[in-house]
């Protein structure tokens, strides 16, 4: 399912759902429940804290919803690295997943530094 590049709420939905589909898939060993378990929880808080900030009421709360995001995507981002250092889960999407958080990362981050600017 390709992501729409306009949407950054439909871009972190479809961030969460497709770390979701990927974990599903990773060895059921320790190593695999251990990093599937964190990646699921960074890549489904990304977008929910970014829900969250959709709903503030001032710049500083929006830009403390927004940096958690980012923060989330940020764990997310390494956590991809180390399982691919590892060789755990498909290499295809693993790549892809790790694409589209550098490239969400980026967004928040322009997002936050103009928000602070307001």
């Amino acid at each position: 399912m390709p992501i729409k590049k306009y949407d950054l709420e439909d871009r972190l939905v479809a961030f969460a759902a497709q770390v979701a589909k990927f974990c599903k898939d990773l060895p059921n060993d320790i190593t695999g429940q251990y990093y599937g378990n964190q990646l699921l929880r960074s890549g489904g808080s990304s977008a929910l804290n970014f829900g969250e900030a959709q709903g503030t009421y001032s710049n500083k709360e929006y830009i403390y919803k927004a940096s958690i995001s980012l923060k989330e995507l940020k764990e997310s981002r390494v956590n991809l690295k180390i399982l691919n250092k590892i060789g755990y889960g498909q290499n295809i999407g693993r790549t892809e997943l790790l694409n589209e958080a550098e490239q969400l990362i980026k967004i928040i981050a322009t997002i936050i530094k103009n928000k602070k600017q307001d």
